[in-house]
């Protein structure tokens, strides 16, 4: 059967990966922040650290995950937060936060700076891919015993954080793509046009490069949690959960991780194409 024609009803059915199908965008920006505080909330209980690996995109979850950090008591202090990636210059430097796309001033300005003082995450425990020190990713996430849950969204090209398909033409071996680590990377055309519209359609001011966590610090987590809720990527999960695995459709991987949810809204539920009733 073309996957691009498996009904809402079926998608996960026969696939390792479990589909939830959330009615809008703020449901699944609900959950995934419910997800995010529940696991903080038992993991303090046991006076264990938590270790997230986290993405700008989706974005509406991190208000509410402080929100309910604040009015319910969480604390976020031993929280280690991983992000995917971070956009570079074209010297291949950390683009300066105050950069319209930094993700480290995303973070800053959408999640830690809405903490309340004492439940904030230590500045220590802030931990972004940096081109300057590519193993500093692994250190941290081996010190505090692996990631609990790697968070996600899955790109125009099926790439994860930035873990590109293979350009037209070229391939890559399929496990050594697996085993790929925290790297520089050059932003595939697809990416930057998509990622235009996030800064008024303005092209020229996407970055071309960027830093990325691998598949191999992504599939490695405990559980795998990705929320789809843009409706172009009705075609993005029916080839991540049902398609070939492979390096020129990088979210199909998932597929290899024996704990992985992707919770989507409706609309991208439907097929391809179709208005949801």
């Amino acid at each position: 059967m073309d996957v691009m024609r498996i009904p809402s009803e079926q998608l996960g059915r026969g696939s390792s990966i479990r589909v939830e199908i959330l009615p809008t965008e703020y449901d699944v920006a609900n959950d995934f922040a419910r997800v995010m505080a529940n696991t903080l909330r038992e993991n303090n209980a046991r006076g264990r650290p938590t270790c997230y690996i986290l993405p700008v995109g989706p974005i509406r979850q991190y208000r509410r995950f402080a929100r309910l950090c604040n009015v319910e008591g969480i604390s976020c202090r031993d929280l280690v937060t991983v992000n995917m990636d971070e956009y570079l210059t074209d010297d291949l430097e950390l683009v300066p936060m105050d950069h319209p796309m930094s993700f480290r001033g995303f973070m800053q300005r959408e999640f830690f700076d809405l903490l309340d003082g004492e439940k904030t995450v230590r500045p220590e425990n802030r931990i972004f891919p940096d081109p300057e020190d590519l193993g500093a990713v692994a250190r941290k996430i081996e010190d505090v015993g692996g990631v609990d849950i790697a968070f996600g969204g899955i790109g125009i090209t099926g790439h994860i954080a930035f873990n590109e398909r293979p350009e037209p033409g070229e391939d890559a071996d399929p496990e050594e793509f697996a085993r790929s680590t925290t790297r520089v990377m050059p932003v595939a055309r697809e990416t930057v046009v998509v990622n235009c519209i996030f800064n008024g359609g303005d092209l020229e001011s996407v970055p071309r490069w960027c830093v990325t966590v691998g598949m191999k610090e992504i599939l490695e987590a405990r559980e795998i949690h990705f929320y789809l809720d843009w409706p172009w990527q009705s075609a993005m999960v029916r080839r991540a959960v049902h398609g070939p695995v492979t390096p020129h459709f990088p979210a199909s991987y998932l597929q290899r991780h024996p704990r992985c949810t992707i919770t989507i809204t409706e609309q991208v539920a439907a097929l391809p194409g179709a208005v949801p009733k």
